[in-house]
């Protein structure tokens, strides 16, 4: 595994009334490092969403498959088809390559300046001016250290609450301080983007006036969770799963009573039940040496995967408050903010009352809560392995 981890992640809101967002974030990991590519597509709705669709994933193929960043800009540009009224073809893209040693490219065209911040302060970075096929282009290039944030966004977030709240909308200073402060509070990418697109969404009085997107890439320490999910089918496994346990240098969370109980018996540890957790519909955590959470499996993680669902899908503060003291919010809060890398380890044994009797033998709810909670972290820009036992 790398020293370090790219933590990326973008949010953001459709023009009101619009279905489709004209803003489009694609990125892509690979040997070599990252590639990130944000575009704003001309207008809103189905042509700019199109226009920044094509953008971002002719940008994303050709640098991948090592096209040079003039000819990726220079297909990018003749690809677009042009508007018959205004002559105009137009995205416009921020392109950020980043290398195996931090080494980070930025290319930008008309989106507003990205924001790097480091060592809690806003850094300036020199840029240098250039044409790509008659297209004033602007380069940079960052070393990034450990801690280190980007920050870009579409001008729906300049933009934001223009003849509303704040008349004038934000201005890139403002926006500026709040995300730098933004950035010292939250660990993870994900928190930065949620509080950023709830306030944009607030200056809109929820009603955006432009298709408004934030992208956050950030340096992390990776921090690698090992979640123990359900007993083995066959319980000679049982060993084995402590020994996993056992072995184990990470974050380690158990979901699940009967894998609970085998943690207890095969490590000779001390289960303690904690009452003060417990929620109308969440079940209390325990306690247990070398553990850094004990829960109930199926209600705790179904309740989980519906506040990443809803994390994914909106702001941060339309969706929920962390802070509570059970052990679904802090389950949310290990696996959102804490955890870059989440090794699930479950167990094949069937339940019977999490059996549906209308699914097939073998398919059980707590395995389908699994499969969708692991969508839901990939999404949210998680590095998520599977071991069945």
């Amino acid at each position: 595994m790398m020293d370090n981890f790219i933590d990326i992640n973008y949010k953001s809101i459709n023009k009101h009334n619009e279905e489709l967002c004209g803003d489009k974030v694609e990125y892509s990991y690979d040997d070599e490092g990252c590639i990130i590519v944000m575009s704003d597509g001309l207008g809103s709705g189905v042509k700019a969403n199109i226009l920044a669709t094509m953008t971002t994933k002719i940008a994303v193929t050709m640098l991948k498959n090592g096209a040079s960043i003039e000819d990726t800009i220079e297909t990018v540009i003749n690809t677009l088809p042009e508007c018959k009224v205004r002559k105009l073809a137009y995205s416009t893209f921020t392109i950020i390559r980043i290398d195996r040693d931090n080494n980070a490219y930025i290319a930008e065209y008309d989106n507003p300046p990205y924001f790097y911040y480091s060592n809690k302060r806003m850094i300036s970075v020199d840029k240098k001016e250039r044409i790509i096929g008659s297209k004033k282009i602007y380069e940079s290039n960052i070393h990034l250290q450990l801690g280190d944030t980007i920050c870009v966004v579409s001008d729906g977030a300049i933009h934001a609450g223009i003849g509303q709240m704040l008349n004038l909308g934000w201005s890139w200073d403002e926006v500026n301080g709040y995300l730098k402060e933004l950035n010292n509070v939250n660990r993870s990418s994900q928190l930065v983007n949620g509080n950023f697109i709830g306030v944009c969404n607030n200056l809109y009085n929820n009603t955006p006036g432009d298709d408004t997107t934030i992208l956050t890439v950030k340096v992390r320490k990776p921090e690698v969770i090992d979640m123990f999910v359900g007993p083995p089918a066959d319980k000679s496994l049982d060993p084995y799963l402590s020994n996993i346990m056992k072995s184990s240098k990470n974050i380690k969370i158990i979901c699940g009573g009967t894998t609970a109980l085998i943690a207890e018996r095969e490590l000779e540890k001390e289960m303690i039940v904690d009452l003060e957790s417990m929620k109308d519909d969440v079940p209390p955590i325990a306690f247990m040496d070398d553990f850094d959470l004990v829960t109930e499996g199926v209600l705790t993680l179904g309740k989980t995967l519906e506040n990443i669902k809803k994390l994914n899908n909106s702001s941060y503060e339309n969706s929920m408050e962390c802070s509570d003291y059970d052990g679904c919010s802090i389950l949310t809060k290990l696996l959102t903010d804490v955890g870059t890398h989440i090794n699930f380890y479950v167990g094949r044994a069937v339940n019977p009352a999490h059996q549906n009797p209308n699914f097939p033998l073998g398919y059980n709810i707590k395995q389908n809560i699994v499969d969708n909670l692991i969508e839901e972290l990939r999404k949210a820009g998680k590095k998520v392995n599977i071991m069945y036992l």
